[in-house]
């Protein structure tokens, strides 16, 4: 500008680079371990053997995957930011690795997973329920999976009854998996550092795996169970929504057994306890806010004194979820089904 100073704007930075000029994106997740030490630690505790496939989600620049490399027979990872995948090419092309490493690009969420043996993954943090999930369901089961979660996340993954963070999360996983917490890593280890610390967890899927409709009655349950899950059982099953909702699901699945004849009830699917969809997206959500319960009233009281019938059986009335064990929950309800109302 003639007659003064030209100023000079301020240029902000879309990424956090790191020496090779690559840019990490905080809003994809994308925080790198920096730390070699802690990257040994993690290839270390994972298990892994020398005839292992190992599936690697969200590799970045290589670091932990070169490692693992090391450790296992081969390496699948799977990335969804093409620079990355450029990058890791470029690292290990004309190597003795390059032959073992196997480099897809996508979004794992939506990528059909190739047989691997043990999963380690440094992933971003907002896909941490549905990936849990999508590897659960993977077939067939993998050995183990090791996984850096948020660290409030991954306590809940752990959590038992009677922790604060027990919740619904914590009741489903566990009915499938074996879950252990291996280590704390702070912010700090990571580049650019995220706002949180994390951890790392081993998950273990259950051999034999659980009956898919044992699966599918149990979260049906754990909805009802730890929408608050400080409340009595007795509370919960009196709101006039949650009989509602039962209600037409046993008559809809009566209907169905007079049409369908000794068809299996646990088999039918879709009625009104929800999809594969929100079970992916179950979050943390155990609502243990105050609330004011809606007694079912007199309408469909026969089908609300058959249900506070079965927690009075089972000695439920005054328990809450917050302190009840995988035992508990799965006795609860096998004395549901007994008494034809199921969940799925």
């Amino acid at each position: 500008m003639a007659g003064g100073k030209m100023k000079k704007e301020k240029v902000k930075p879309r990424g956090v680079p790191y020496q090779g000029g690559i840019s990490f994106h905080k809003s994809k997740g994308q925080h790198v371990l920096k730390n070699p030490l802690l990257v040994d630690t993690i290839v270390q505790k994972s298990g892994i053997k020398s005839t292992d496939i190992i599936l690697e989600i969200g590799p970045g620049t290589g670091n932990l995957t070169e490692k693992l490399l090391n450790a296992g027979k081969s390496v699948i990872a799977v990335e969804l930011d093409p620079r990355m995948v450029l990058e890791l090419q470029r690292r290990f092309q004309g190597s003795s690795y390059a032959n073992r490493l196997k480099v897809i690009q996508g979004d794992v969420l939506k990528t059909d997973l190739p047989y691997f043996d043990i999963c380690v993954a440094n992933i971003p943090y907002q896909i941490s329920s549905p990936l849990t999930f999508k590897l659960l369901n993977h077939q067939p089961a993998f050995r183990c999976a090791v996984i850096m979660f948020q660290r409030e996340f991954a306590m809940r993954l752990v959590a038992q009854p009677g922790d604060n963070l027990y919740c619904r999360l914590s009741a489903n996983t566990q009915l499938r998996a074996r879950v252990s917490h291996l280590l704390k890593v702070g912010k700090n280890n990571f580049r650019p550092p995220p706002k949180v610390d994390s951890s790392v967890v081993r998950i273990e899927p259950r051999k034999p795996a659980p009956d898919t409709n044992l699966v599918r009655e149990y979260d049906g349950l754990m909805r009802i169970c730890f929408n608050r899950k400080n409340k009595t059982l007795g509370s919960l099953f009196r709101q006039k929504t949650v009989l509602s909702m039962m209600e037409k699901n046993y008559k809809t699945l009566q209907a169905l057994q007079q049409v369908l004849g000794n068809t299996e009830v646990g088999a039918v699917d879709n009625l009104d306890f929800g999809g594969a969809e929100e079970d992916l997206k179950m979050g943390t959500d155990d609502g243990d806010d105050e609330m004011e319960l809606e007694d079912g009233g007199g309408e469909g009281s026969e089908f609300k004194d058959k249900v506070l019938s079965v927690l009075k059986e089972g000695d439920f009335e005054e328990k809450r979820s917050s302190k009840l064990t995988q035992q508990e929950f799965l006795y609860l309800l096998s004395l549901f089904n007994k008494a034809g109302i199921h969940f799925s």
